[in-house]
């Protein structure tokens, strides 16, 4: 409960520094006088009028909406928000169905991996005779062949 924006806590405080600044005997005559000043100003016509006033722009927003005819407009968008979130989750559904579709063929697409690196020589028996026959000759061999 708060009073002119004044918590129990606040209130015990300046009551407590009231007492010591006052007394006891001028602490009675003082909140007498406060209680009368503050039931007048609670009483009168502008505080009336502040309250009523406040309590407009509080609800402000609410009325405009009503008027304009946005609750409506409000309904809609929370469907449209509900549409699209399930959209969305079937678009993710879809996703992994896919990768799960593309992670399963992916073996028969795929060929299996092989154990020879690619820039491995060839297999002995895939050459031809004109390879063996150029291994077989020294370099001193094929200078000559070029001097002839």
């Amino acid at each position: 409960m708060e009073i002119f924006g004044i918590g129990p806590l606040e209130l015990l405080y300046i009551f407590i520094i009231a007492l010591i600044i006052l007394g006891p005997k001028d602490m009675v005559k003082a909140g007498r006088s406060l209680g009368r000043f503050l039931r007048k100003i609670v009483m009168s016509q502008s505080w009336r009028t502040v309250q009523h006033a406040s309590q407009e722009f509080r609800h402000l927003p609410n009325k405009l909406i009503r008027e304009a005819g946005l609750e409506e407009f409000e309904d809609e968008m929370k469907e449209v928000e509900k549409i699209s979130k399930s959209y969305l989750d079937d678009v993710k559904r879809t996703e992994i169905d896919f990768q799960e579709f593309q992670s399963d063929i992916s073996t028969w697409t795929n060929p299996p991996p092989s154990d020879e690196s690619p820039n491995a020589p060839a297999p002995k028996e895939l050459e031809s005779p004109k390879d063996k026959d150029q291994k077989s000759e020294s370099p001193t061999d094929s200078s000559q062949s070029i001097e002839e």
